[in-house]
């Protein structure tokens, strides 16, 4: 059985990133012009002291990477297969191109009613490019999936899309709870 020690930390938000939902069941204090939010987390064995900040530091669960020119009957079957809702796709350069999620490959079904084995990643895909990278606060990331409707968000390290990070995935992160959560281990 795993044992969950509560600690309060303290995330300080510029008035421009201020979004009342996310103060929510926790603690917030107005100093002078910045907004302190205390969140309580779980102190856990791999848990940084006072919790993940940084999308960097979160063990990501979405290494889906497609190519433009996949087959999309294949991404339909492997997102399908590994229960993942969505991934990042990327040329032969490894440049990102766009996303692809279980919603665009309905819409191709039911709008166009075309045949996914003759189409590709980059037929089906949503073209903007939204991510983040490994620096990017948590807080941050959070809000550009609320504010989008991402399932989840492709992140970039050195240039390149390597993965993605999901709500789960950030879900954990936020109150501080590592991989084991699922399975009740330390």
């Amino acid at each position: 059985m795993a044992v969950f020690q509560l600690t309060q930390t303290s995330v300080s938000m510029p008035p421009e990133k201020r979004f009342k939902r996310y103060s929510a069941g926790h603690e917030v204090r107005t100093f002078n012009t910045t907004e302190e939010v205390v969140m309580n987390t779980l102190m856990r064995p791999g848990v940084p002291a006072g919790g993940f900040k940084t999308v960097g530091q979160i063990h990501a669960t979405n290494d889906l990477v497609f190519q433009q020119n996949q087959n999309a009957m294949g991404i339909a079957v492997e997102l399908l297969s590994t229960h993942t809702s969505s991934a990042p796709v990327v040329d032969e350069r490894g440049e990102f191109m766009g996303f692809i999620s279980e919603f665009d490959i309905l819409r191709v079904l039911l709008e166009a009613k075309r045949d996914l084995n003759q189409l590709t990643a980059e037929d089906v895909m949503a073209k903007e490019q939204i991510s983040v990278t490994n620096e990017t606060g948590i807080d941050e990331a959070v809000m550009i999936m609320e504010e989008k409707r991402l399932l989840s968000l492709p992140v970039k390290t050195n240039g390149k899309v390597t993965h993605s990070i999901t709500r789960h995935d950030l879900l954990r992160a936020w109150i501080g709870i590592g991989m084991n959560i699922e399975t009740h281990s330390a």
